[in-house]
């Protein structure tokens, strides 16, 4: 991938990253309007809601110059050079298209698509194009998880064992639209697809789904859902996430190996709190990493992408891959994959 055209190479000797964001939704504050005001490679220019009134507010709060009233403004405004898209899981796909096709960036909310089947539609038209596509499970990006990654690498907890990976937060409010099938809702959908993501970045590989048991809201949205799984390797894996449980908070992760294992408390969002220990035959030890936000990091590798076409794990391949472990997940506990809105 190239940058575009229309922005600077690096910062201080061009125009930064332009973002746009799609629908003034409650994450948008937290995973870029704080982020981009310490990054200097970055700024929030424009903001689209379908409630005019709501777009304003949201503007005037935050200080963005440019307001629409419709996506599609938003996408086809020339002074932006990327979106961000916050949608609901069931709109990813859609409007991830339309930037596209727009010739824009796109910074995309996680989870990618609806389904494995539209990912791979995505995939194909990013990869025909010029443009940086992340999906933004801003995780990936923290040094938390890049140590979590060294140790496991440098062999210091032996052959891998098991691997599992949990993450339920309390969300009784059941007319929100993360429980809306319409909308590509589900426990899976919003909390599982980090779970298996974690999994697949601490197993070293993408695991088979062997068995899931979910718990439901209604005969087609899960609630909560627990799955087993089998890596090419030899090592195991689990899965546990969800919206309402008896499990009402906990987000973990633990690798163990023949020699050692290691358990990580909030792998998501560490800047909040987080406490990784590593204990092995020759050492029990605790590490603790910057305070920073996740998203921070984030954001600075999306526009590193752009500006200076440096890598980033967390593509529109890998998150084919993610959906496609997503679906199966879904067959397994005999429910019905997820639409696009």
């Amino acid at each position: 991938m190239r940058p575009s055209a229309s922005v600077g190479s690096v910062s201080g000797h061009g125009t930064p990253l332009r973002i746009g964001i799609l629908g003034a939704a409650r994450i948008a504050p937290t995973a870029l309007v704080n982020p981009a005001k310490d990054n200097a490679d970055v700024v929030v220019a424009a903001v689209a809601a379908r409630d005019a009134s709501r777009a304003q507010a949201f503007a005037a709060k935050h200080h963005i110059a440019r307001v629409h009233d419709d996506y599609e403004k938003l996408v086809a405004d020339p002074d932006v050079d990327a979106i961000y898209n916050p949608l609901p899981n069931g709109l990813h796909g859609k409007w991830t298209r339309a930037a596209l096709e727009a010739g824009k960036h796109v910074l995309c909310e996680k989870p990618f698509t609806a389904n494995a089947a539209e990912a791979r539609e995505i995939a194909e038209l990013a990869a025909k194009s010029d443009r940086v596509v992340m999906e933004a499970f801003h995780y990936r990006y923290h040094p938390l998880t890049l140590r979590i990654e060294q140790i496991i690498a440098s062999g210091e907890l032996g052959t891998l064992r098991r691997v599992e990976a949990t993450l339920c937060f309390p969300l009784p409010r059941f007319s929100d639209i993360r429980y809306n099938y319409a909308l590509a809702g589900g426990a899976t959908m919003d909390a599982g697809c980090y779970t298996v993501h974690m999994l697949r970045t601490y197993g070293g590989s993408t695991p088979e789904v062997v068995s899931a048991q979910a718990r439901l809201r209604d005969p087609r949205v899960d609630r909560a859902m627990t799955a087993e799984f089998r890596f090419a390797a030899g090592h195991t894996g689990r899965i546990h996430c969800s919206m309402w449980s008896r499990r009402l908070l906990d987000i973990s992760a633990k690798v163990i190996g023949d020699q050692g294992e290691l358990h990580v408390l909030n792998p998501a969002v560490p800047s909040l709190f987080h406490r990784l220990s590593v204990r092995t035959g020759n050492d029990n030890r605790v590490e603790h990493f910057p305070r920073r936000a996740s998203y921070a990091y984030q954001l600075d590798a999306f526009a590193a992408a752009v500006l200076r076409c440096q890598p980033f794990p967390t593509t529109p391949q890998d998150a084919v891959v993610n959906m496609t472990v997503i679906d199966e997940i879904y067959r397994k506990a005999g429910l019905p994959l997820r639409e696009p809105s």
